[in-house]
């Protein structure tokens, strides 16, 4: 990391050294997905190297990427979101991957399928679990068992692909009301059969790609799981009711072949369920014993870093003291602040930008 640590600053705790699920890292700060969209016919530009690079030399333990569509004709429709895919796909990771390891870094690539999300393309709807959509989506076609399994191949082959540009984790995306987040929530899995009904089937699809992908992937490398309760048009909804029906689903992650949980909730501070003040990462942690991450308004201002209720920097890290969770993900703040761990450690408040919705359109 780029400057001097101050042992005193609010953040210190997170950026010790640590080693979660096989992988080491150089803080607990992970980088969140953000969708950027320059990734022109889906390939990796040199551009996007250097963005990755910038934030891993700056502290980041673990970079995951931005979603990156497998290589399907049903996973997408925009033309700028990055493929794992052979060819000159492939060649474009390679790139990112050793850009962000030269900065000794480590990177996780996300595998991505809208579901519902994806607008028709060609005259062909979007594959989803039985044709019933996000609100607010166009209604999408049910997938047949030959299009599960078909999918699943495709997941299995960019595993492939990021086993052999040096990816040092891959991310599997379940949340936000995605294609498999969709057969985790019961308002769009209405399916009768052995991917539909309870917690523990409607997990069984996306526990199937965990299956693929881990089988797929070098043995050295990590499978995370991204899930999530919110939806990207519902933030009321909810996979799981109860801890014992999360259980049920991130069990079937877990005996799959997941060996992190990302559990993603809008703020980090809030409860998941009445009755205990554990968010959403810690039950994962507690009902799977699966180290986890996360993610939720952190460091969305510079307030968040002066001590202060449970929405600040002193809430997280005793959290953290207390094992609730193992790393945290930084989102928006990073996209205006590509040195942010490095201010925060060093204690220059006065070198970060609180979040704007402008950062979203650069590119630093």
């Amino acid at each position: 990391m780029t400057g001097t640590i101050d042992t005193g600053s609010p953040v210190a705790p997170l950026l010790e050294p640590v080693t979660v699920a096989g992988m080491p890292l150089r803080s607990r700060f992970v980088m969140a997905p953000m969708t950027r969209n320059r990734a022109p016919g889906g390939v990796p530009t040199p551009q996007m190297a250097e963005y990755y690079r910038r934030r891993a030399e700056q502290g980041i333990g673990l970079i995951v990427t931005e979603g990156v569509l497998v290589d399907h004709h049903s996973a997408g429709h925009e033309d700028t979101v990055p493929r794992m895919a052979p060819g000159p796909a492939e060649a474009g990771w390679r790139r990112v991957v050793e850009a962000v390891h030269a900065a000794g870094g480590r990177i996780a690539a996300q595998l991505w399928h809208l579901g519902s999300l994806r607008e028709p393309v060609d005259g062909r709807p979007a594959w989803t679990p039985s044709g019933v959509p996000e609100p607010g989506r166009p209604a999408g076609r049910a997938m047949t068992l030959a299009d599960a399994d078909e999918l699943l191949t495709s997941y299995a082959a960019a595993a492939r692909v990021a086993g052999r540009v040096g990816i040092d984790a891959v991310e599997i995306h379940a949340a936000h009301g995605y294609l498999l987040d969709e057969f985790l929530w019961p308002y769009t899995n209405r399916r009768t059969d052995a991917f539909g009904g309870s917690p523990a089937r409607r997990a069984a699809y996306p526990a199937a790609v965990v299956r693929a992908v881990r089988a797929n992937l070098p043995a050295d490398r990590t499978v995370i799981v991204r899930f999530s309760q919110f939806k990207e048009r519902a933030f009321d909804a909810r996979i799981a009711d109860t801890p014992a029906e999360l259980a049920e689903i991130l069990t079937a992650f877990a005996d799959a072949g997941a060996s992190v949980l990302h559990a993603s909730q809008r703020r980090f501070w809030q409860p998941a369920f009445a009755g205990s003040t554990l968010n959403l990462a810690g039950w994962a942690k507690r009902l799977t014993g699966l180290p986890s991450i996360t993610v939720g308004s952190v460091g969305l201002t510079r307030d968040f870093l002066r001590p202060g209720g449970p929405e600040s920097v002193s809430g997280l890290t005793r959290r953290l003291a207390d094992g609730e969770f193992d790393l945290v993900a930084l989102g928006r703040a990073l996209l205006g602040n590509p040195a942010w761990v490095t201010h925060a450690g060093a204690g220059r408040l006065a070198g970060i930008e609180d979040y704007r919705k402008a950062h979203e359109d650069v590119y630093p």
